[in-house]
């Protein structure tokens, strides 16, 4: 329902209706009588008898309608049942169109024919009429309609009709009927004992024009609705054209679109929406090919070199390559030679059409025979592709030899593959439920984060029945010695509630920072609120960390629009412990990329390259609270300002080295921190497509590690136009000693081997994006079928190594040499300037 304005240039009031495309029912029409006088003699029917002579004398009608459009017919015609009239003609019969609203052009009509039975073998056409469905303003007849009919002739149904229901003419009787429509609308009150004089005169005058008039009128009924129902025509949404991917396919779907929609086009194609239905041809080869009868003679295939080059192609594919028909049946075939491979299971399983139980079951049994794959494999049977429950239940037997270390940098997403799980109806089913739960319990710090990432998922409506389920199993599955930590999460979540309500409250004072800063004091000081001291508490952002209290005259609130809280916690074992507490932020994206950061500086320290990453702490414990672990840092921004827009002589101030002379007066090990760090957040934020870089978000610690925070840009999007690939400033490249020195051809260096590392756990990466298309994520959601695809690509996939280095370095040069971003970032200091 919706409302409508202006309509054909008159100013009505705002009114509700429906649109067409709305409707889901059939158009449907009801035959009730029609006023002729027939031709032929009628006989006495007090003197005759009813017989073959009476009946002849009088005429058996029926009547057929049929909805037209564009001169060519929509529906089948249907015809009124067989009824036996001797004084008038009526039906009453209710005709069901096999047409839905929804689906009627503007252009509809309804073709009526009435037809006489004149004999068994012959019938003749008595008169037609075409009605066009739609009225003034595109709004739908209902109701009584009188339809002119045309004598001796068929209705055509034309556009151009040449047995149209209106012809102009009018007489008294239309303008009675005209009234007696409006009075049924309710535009003329009723008023009964006036309203009983009037209808019998109108019916006097009625009798009178028919007995005087020799015109056929058809009387039907169309639907009533409560609202007036327009026409609503379907809009195509308008893609680029040739928007595909370097391996074939479209850049949003599996499926190609091909638009021509630009000025002066002729050309308007659009999707078919039957381009995905499986030829049945093809279907029959497959259900051949693929027969159980053919599994022993498989068993001995072995692929000719051109078949294995072929399938190598095949396993170097993306887990986001769809398959072509041949590639599928290639695979098939050769199922039983690929079982030694593991990078082809993946491969395999989507060749398998699930819907087959006879192809689905080969599938399933031939799991067990197959060589154990990697857990980037494992995380991809866990996405949304894989149904099938074996299939993933495999998957789940796979993980089980990664250590609590590894499962921890991919938790996140095995909480998110739940999801896929199905297991609303049925929790017992899930092993990859059974299995979290299980290594949970087991280990406290993989159990306090598993628990808040269930329950960040529990505030969505959508699945918070299941995950809470979830929730459910894992407090109980923890027994009488779990007892501490079940009500050392309950404490947790305590704690969030009050730094939520006193964020809150510290956003909403009317007073100046420095007055919220000391009422914020007061308020942890106060014994009564329980901030101050209480129990030794595993901090939910770090649960290796037990803390007794907030410190009060530690605790400070930032510039910020949101007034971070800065806290300074005590611990049991006396050291501090210094966080960000967020209220009215969504932390979910940033946990997520510091979640890669992390993953990904696991993947580089695991090859021996260190890059002195500094993958600090998020947690996302609601969906606009969180913390954040606090890094003595300073911006380079302000770094900069301060230092006359010298990092050298920022690091001269702490770390002079006057021996030092080929790190220009700095101790050796901070401009090794810079330059590696340099490197590895460079790669990082290129993969990862993190926008919004400017020397705000780009901070420094004392030591000289570079790292970046706040990421609210990530996939390509970026708020400033025409941003450099990466962050690499002039001042950072001078603190390096300019582009030819050696440490900045160390820079290049660490960039293009970290890059080149990364590259070969591709797989990995993607898949974990792929398991979090459903995370409301806000830069996955936007476009959630591009998200992989787009992370994908900066990997250049298709390249050699030697060409990667070549693609990376060009990428440096083109970020060092940029002018737009700086001219950019000046633009943002100056803001920032007027700001303070």
């Amino acid at each position: 329902m919706s409302t409508m304005r202006d309509l054909g240039g008159k100013n009505y009031k705002d009114y509700s209706y429906c649109l067409t495309g709305k409707l889901d029912l059939n158009l449907s029409v009801r035959i009730n009588s029609l006023e002729w006088k027939p031709k032929r003699p009628q006989l006495d029917t007090t003197t005759v008898p009813y017989s073959a002579e009476r009946r002849s004398t009088y005429p058996d009608l029926y009547v057929t309608c049929q909805v037209f459009a564009g001169d060519q017919p929509l529906t089948v015609v249907l015809k009124t049942s067989y009824k036996p009239m001797a004084t008038k003609f009526a039906w009453n019969e209710w005709i069901t169109l096999p047409i839905k609203y929804r689906d009627l052009p503007l252009n509809a009509q309804l073709a009526f024919t009435v037809w006489d039975a004149a004999s068994p073998r012959k019938v003749e056409h008595i008169g037609g009429s075409t009605l066009k469905l739609f009225g003034p303003f595109n709004i739908i007849l209902t109701g009584p309609q009188k339809v002119r009919m045309w004598p001796d002739c068929e209705a055509d149904g034309n556009d151009m009709s040449k047995t149209p229901s209106e012809t102009g003419e009018k007489d008294e009787m239309d303008r009675f009927e005209k009234l007696l429509k409006k009075q049924d609308r309710g535009d003329i009150p009723k008023v009964e004992w006036l309203d009983n004089l009037a209808y019998r005169q109108i019916e006097q005058i009625h009798k009178k024009l028919l007995a005087q008039s020799d015109k056929m009128f058809l009387n039907i009924d169309l639907p009533k609705f409560d609202f007036p129902v327009i026409f609503d025509e379907h809009e195509y949404e308008s893609k680029a054209h040739g928007s595909f991917n370097s391996f074939g396919g479209s850049a949003s779907s599996s499926i190609p679109s091909f638009h021509s929609n630009m000025p002066g086009s002729s050309v308007f194609i659009v999707d078919d929406p039957e381009i995905a239905r499986e030829n049945p041809v093809e279907a029959k080869h497959r259900r051949l090919v693929r027969s159980h009868r053919n599994g022993p003679l498989d068993r001995q295939l072995k692929p000719n070199p051109k078949i294995r080059d072929d399938l190598a192609q095949i396993l170097r594919y993306p887990p986001s390559h769809s398959l072509t028909g041949e590639e599928k049946d290639l695979l098939w075939k050769f199922r039983y030679y690929l079982t030694r491979d593991k990078r082809a299971l993946t491969k395999f399983l989507k060749s398998v059409v699930w819907t087959d139980p006879a192809e689905a079951k080969q599938a399933v049994d031939l799991l067990p025979a197959w060589v154990d794959i990697d857990v980037d494999d494992a995380l991809e049977l866990l996405g949304s592709s894989f149904e099938n429950r074996e299939v993933r239940s495999y998957a789940v037997t796979q993980l089980r030899s990664a250590n609590d270390d590894d499962l921890l940098l991919f938790l996140l997403q095995l909480v998110q593959g739940l999801k896929f799980e199905h297991i609303d109806s049925n929790f017992g089913e899930s092993n990859l439920a059974a299995f979290l739960i299980e290594r949970a319990v087991k280990n406290a710090i993989l159990g306090n984060y598993f628990h808040w990432y269930l329950m960040i998922e529990y505030k969505d409506v959508t699945v918070s029945k299941m995950y809470g389920k979830v929730s459910y199993q894992y407090m109980s599955a923890m027994t009488s010695s779990g007892i501490q930590r079940r009500e050392s999460l309950r404490r947790q979540g305590e704690l969030i509630e009050a730094l939520a309500n006193m964020a809150k409250d510290v956003r909403q004072m009317r007073e100046s920072r420095p007055k919220k800063i000391e009422k914020l004091r007061e308020y942890i000081s106060d014994p009564k609120n329980g901030l101050v001291s209480f129990k030794p508490l595993a901090l939910p952002l770090d649960p290796r960390i037990e803390v007794v209290g907030i410190v009060p005259e530690r605790t400070s609130i930032f510039k910020s629009n949101l007034l971070p809280l800065h806290l300074t916690f005590s611990c049991a074992d006396g050291s501090l412990y210094q966080a960000i507490f967020k209220s009215g932020d969504d932390l979910r994206q940033d946990q997520l990329v510091i979640q890669l950061i992390t993953l990904m500086d696991d993947l580089l320290r695991k090859e021996n390259l260190d890059l002195k990453l500094m993958p600090y702490k998020v947690l996302a414990t609601g969906p606009d609270h969180g913390m954040v672990q606090f890094v003595e840092s300073m911006s380079l921004a302000n770094v900069l300002n301060d230092n006359n827009g010298s990092l050298l002589m920022y690091w001269r101030k702490h770390h002079l080295d006057a021996q030092s002379v080929d790190t220009f007066g700095i101790r050796p090990e901070v401009m090794d921190n810079f330059v590696k760090s340099c490197a590895g957040y460079s790669v990082i934020m290129y993969l990862l497509g993190v926008g919004d870089r400017h020397l705000d978000n780009l901070l420094m610690t004392l030591n000289g590690n570079i790292f970046h925070v706040d990421f609210g840009f990530i996939l390509g999007r970026d708020p400033k136009p025409f941003p450099a690939p990466m962050k690499i400033t002039k001042e950072m490249v001078d603190a390096m000693g300019g582009v030819n020195s050696v440490h900045y051809q160390n820079f290049k260096s660490y960039c293009v081997t970290a890059y080149n590392i990364l590259r070969k756990s591709a797989n990995l990466i993607l898949n974990l994006f792929g398991l979090m298309v459903d995370a409301n994520i806000p830069d996955i959601k936007a476009e959630p079928d591009k998200a992989v695809w787009k992370v994908e690509e900066r990997f250049q996939l298709n390249l050699t190594d030697d060409e990667a280095i070549k693609f990376f370095q060009n990428l440096i040069n083109e970020s060092v040499s940029a002018m737009i971003p700086q001219i950019a970032e000046a633009i943002h200091g100056w803001t920032q300037h007027w700001r303070k």
